[in-house]
């Protein structure tokens, strides 16, 4: 039994001792094919590299050659252009040295020249000595007192055509003067159109039956009398059917009062506390459309960058008349005919216009009323930063303050056209033929007057007085015993301005 034990033991490890020699020589053939495997390996990859590293370089070396060939083409083309310099600098150099000896030779030329003309100048002077000693013999005078005498005859000369050139210029100029006025007023007149004259002193109220009329005469007329007290204006209630009349020579009281009217029949309260509340009511909504009127008056015109103060005295003027001329309107007019006139006489427009449409804002302000409305006018355009020449303009418009702008004429005129055409403004022809008769038989009543004319539709009376019964001192006091006597006697628009003329003639024949 021990010997079998024995004997197994002995085959198992006999086997186990084959197994391991196997195993190690199969090992030591699996290694050295793995061995040979990564040296064949490593030989592919080393010749890879080895053929990389050799197309690197052969392609640097194009790179290399290809920037050297480059380089040598850039030296070659630098060395082909500084050849070329150099040949064109030496061309150069060739042609200065030949210019350099031409104007040397110039040069002595032009000093054998000056030599003979200095020779040539020297015999000159000498003939020309010798002439004027032989003149000075002849004439009996030196060479200065001649020379002195030609000039002055050569300035009488001079003085005697340049004074006929001068009056010639100057009635020239008077001639084209006047024909160019008249076709610069006429074509002013044609190109504006003047509103005829509508206004009155009496506005209608229409109601629609006699029982509005009563409430708003009130209890006692007490709503009449609140309503009058409030407004300033007279309110007229008769039989006219369906009508009430508002009387007042203000036309924006008038406008109050008719606006008021409306708003108290339509809300149908009327009593002296409601009439009193909305007449305040109205006069602010007035103030508000007065000053909206006044803007678009000045955008109107294209007229920009003037007080708030005068664009509300703008607005005013719709509310104002003269002669039942609306007076926003006549200053709309003057305006447009100043810029015209100024616009032929190539002076500014838009300045001419300013000062047309601010020529009457003294009549609508409730300052000074002791000053005439241009005077007034002037202060309110001075007060609120107006440039001088139109305040000038606004002040002198009726001859009370000296022109010294010249936009001020234009204003004048301009003034004139739009108030004295015909329908301008309401008055009669009969009554109006009649003032400028009265006005003239007035002055003609004065010893000394021969002859008087009135003129610009009454704004001026001309009076010719006899040189020999009227003095100088006489003609002056005579123009103001006139003008007073207008004053109180007579009614008419504006101002009057009288002008006194003593001319003394001295006549005599050559027989």
């Amino acid at each position: 039994m021990l010997y079998y034990i024995l004997t197994a033991i002995a085959s198992a490890i006999l086997a186990l001792a084959i197994y391991i020699i196997i195993k190690r020589s199969t090992l030591k053939g699996q290694s050295e094919a793995i061995i040979e495997k990564a040296r064949i390996e490593a030989e592919n990859i080393k010749n890879e590299k080895i053929f990389q590293a050799k197309e690197k370089f052969l392609q640097l070396k194009a790179d290399h050659e290809k920037h050297v060939n480059e380089k040598n083409a850039q030296i070659r083309e630098t060395e082909q252009r500084l050849k070329q310099k150099e040949n064109t600098l030496n061309q150069q150099s060739n042609e200065l040295n030949k210019r350099l000896s031409d104007a040397e030779n110039a040069k002595k030329s032009l000093q054998a020249q000056r030599e003979i003309l200095e020779k040539k100048a020297d015999e000159y002077n000498k003939l020309s000595a010798q002439v004027n000693k032989q003149l000075e013999t002849v004439a009996g005078m030196t060479a200065a007192e001649a020379k002195a005498v030609l000039v002055e005859n050569m300035k009488a000369e001079a003085r005697t055509e340049a004074q006929a050139y001068i009056n010639e210029t100057i009635d020239e100029a008077r001639l084209n003067a006047a024909k160019e006025a008249k076709r610069i007023v006429i074509n002013t007149i044609q190109r504006t159109a003047t509103e005829t004259a509508i206004e009155n002193s009496v506005t209608t109220f229409p109601i629609e039956n006699d029982e509005i009329k009563g409430r708003i005469i009130g209890r006692e007329g007490r709503n009449i009398r609140a309503l009058e007290a409030a407004t300033g204006v007279e309110i007229v209630v008769d039989d006219t059917p369906d009508a009430i009349l508002l009387s007042a020579f203000d036309p924006v009281r008038r406008e109050v009062a008719r606006l008021a009217m409306h708003q108290l029949v339509v809300d149908g309260r009327i009593h002296p506390a409601r009439i009193e509340e909305v007449v305040a009511k109205v006069k602010k909504q007035l103030d508000e459309e007065i000053l909206e009127t006044g803007k678009r008056t000045c955008i109107d015109l294209g007229i920009h960058g003037m007080n708030i103060e005068l664009v509300k005295l703008i607005g005013r003027m719709k509310y104002r008349s003269s002669y039942g001329q609306n007076l926003l309107q006549h200053s709309r007019e003057v305006a447009n005919i100043c810029a015209i006139m100024a616009s032929e006489l190539g002076l500014n427009p838009k300045l001419a216009k300013r000062a047309g449409l601010l020529h009457d804002i003294g009549k609508v302000s409730e300052e000074d009323p002791e000053l005439p409305h241009a005077l007034l006018g002037m202060k309110l355009a001075e007060q609120y930063k107006e440039r001088p020449e139109i305040c000038n303009a606004i002040g002198s418009h009726h001859e009370e303050t000296e022109m010294t702008s010249i936009i001020a004429p234009l204003v004048l005129v301009g003034d004139a056209i739009s108030g004295a055409r015909p329908g301008a403004r309401r008055e009669v022809i009969e009554s109006y033929i009649k003032r400028l008769k009265d006005m003239e038989d007035l002055a003609k009543a004065y010893q000394g007057v021969t002859k008087t004319y009135a003129i610009q539709a009454g704004r001026e009376l001309r009076v010719i007085v006899g040189a020999e019964e009227v003095s100088d001192e006489q003609a002056a006091k005579l123009s103001t015993d006139i003008a007073q006597k207008i004053q109180e006697e007579m009614t008419y628009p504006g101002q009057v301005k009288i002008t006194v003329i003593r001319e003394t003639r001295s006549v005599a024949y050559a027989k």
